[in-house]
């Protein structure tokens, strides 16, 4: 599966759930946000693999078999788009996922206990 299609599934995901916190209490809230993370995942579909921004996400390791995961700050920024403030469009979406995730660092190399000042 292209890494584009995980991504709006994860977020096609959310939309549901939100859809299904809907009631006549929350002002309209929970469909605004869904119906928002419903475009994002329609962007995010359309997007290639070699897009910045799912380049950026797959270095830091965002993608695990068939699965696109949001680590935590990214899930709640997800959870809440839209809900609140309508504010930012789905490249923005995209984009503040992004800014969330840091590359995998790379161990550094041994140097044998010796200091490395002389």
């Amino acid at each position: 599966m292209r890494n584009s299609r995980m991504i709006a599934e994860c977020l096609r995901r959310h939309a549901w759930w939100r859809l299904n916190r809907a009631d006549a209490r929350d002002d309209g809230r929970n469909a605004r946000s869904a119906v928002a993370l419903l475009d994002a995942a329609a962007y995010a579909a359309d997007l290639p693999d070699d897009a910045a921004v799912i380049t950026r996400l797959a270095a830091a390791g965002c993608f695990s078999g068939d699965e696109f995961r949001l680590n935590e700050v990214a899930e709640r920024i997800v959870r809440f788009w839209h809900y609140e403030e309508v504010m930012g469009g789905p490249a923005d979406l995209l984009t503040a996922i992004a800014e969330t995730v840091q590359p995998p660092k790379i161990p550094a190399q041994r140097d044998g206990g010796r200091s490395l000042r002389r």
